[in-house]
């Protein structure tokens, strides 16, 4: 039988469309690229601990990184423990106490939590918890005292204080 011209062009597109189209190649090979990149350069030697937009942190040379320790978080007017709120600045300025009950509390709580055996010793540092203090660089000195007081008193001895890098020249 004779087929016409339009049921020959038919014929061959129901053919080409049973066939399975290929994996495309290129594209993937360019994602994969793209992602090995991008998790090469996110995985780097940088590590920062969790910030606050109401705290400045003051300059500094240091080369030391930071550890993941408790960080206590000191603004103007709150601090924070773990980015729990655990006191008023306020009402701690004007305190006689060296020791802040609330922080000491909180503290006390978050060491029952994790056991100090469960704890590597860290060489060169006297025995006892981590810590980090993130403090506004215009917090008064007095309420600082209080701070490294109540850490020294909830037995968190390796005390590190936050700061910014400062670029180098």
């Amino acid at each position: 039988m004779i087929m016409s011209r339009r049921a020959k062009r038919m014929e061959r597109r129901q053919r080409r469309a049973r066939e399975e189209p290929g994996l495309i190649l290129i594209s993937l090979i360019d994602i994969f690229t793209l992602l090995v990149f991008f998790l090469l350069i996110m995985s780097g030697e940088q590590q920062k601990i969790a910030s606050s937009k109401t705290v400045v942190l003051p300059k500094s040379i240091s080369t030391d990184k930071p550890r993941d320790t408790v960080v206590i978080v000191v603004n103007s007017n709150d601090i924070f423990v773990n980015s729990r709120k655990v006191a008023s600045v306020g009402s701690i300025i004007n305190s006689r106490d060296d020791v802040i009950p609330a922080l000491k509390a909180e503290l006390n709580t978050l060491a029952n939590d994790s056991p100090m055996d469960a704890l590597p010793p860290v060489a060169g540092q006297p025995p006892g918890r981590d810590i980090t203090i993130m403090g506004d660089r215009q917090i008064p000195y007095k309420l600082l005292k209080k701070i490294l007081a109540t850490c020294v008193e909830a037995n968190y001895l390796n005390i590190s204080m936050a700061v910014l890098r400062k670029a180098n020249g």
